[in-house]
């Protein structure tokens, strides 16, 4: 028994017949632009963080590059940069991280509603890791226009 190859057939109107051997990439670029577009959209949403309501004040506060932030959500998480750390290991993680630092700077973004006793207890234990600046972020008022008298 011979092997036999496969031959080309012909069809009824004379041409050969051959299999498409090429990937229709068109479907696929619409995707990925698709794609593309909703993420361009909702990066912007991502990169607001923790969401904090802060105390409104007259003088607007940013913190410096230098400094670490801390921020103390409504349900009392203590968030150090991205992370969550329980309140009892605060003292420990900063310690660690300005061990060997000449500046020890930290900045608190409070919620406008935790309680004042939380936030003292939080304060404390900063200051008990030898941390020597604190500072508070707050977030300006908005001024409200005077009526024009007529």
């Amino acid at each position: 028994m011979a092997f036999k190859a496969p031959s080309l057939s012909t069809s009824r109107r004379g041409r050969i017949g051959t299999s498409l051997s090429e990937i229709n990439v068109t479907p696929f670029i619409d995707v990925m632009l698709v794609l593309l577009v909703i993420f361009m959209a909702t990066a912007p949403l991502m990169q607001s963080g923790i969401g904090v309501n802060l105390p409104r004040a007259e003088t607007e506060s940013a913190p410096a590059e230098e400094g670490l932030t801390i921020t103390i959500t409504r349900d009392r998480f203590i968030h150090v940069g991205d992370t969550v750390i329980n309140i009892n290991l605060l003292e420990k993680k900063l310690r660690e991280h300005f061990a060997g630092k000449s500046k020890k700077i930290v900045f608190i973004r409070g919620d406008e509603n935790i309680p004042y006793w939380f936030f003292i207890d939080t304060l404390d234990i900063i200051k008990k890791a030898g941390v020597e600046t604190v500072g508070l972020l707050t977030e300006p008022k908005e001024l409200r226009p005077t009526p024009r008298k007529r």
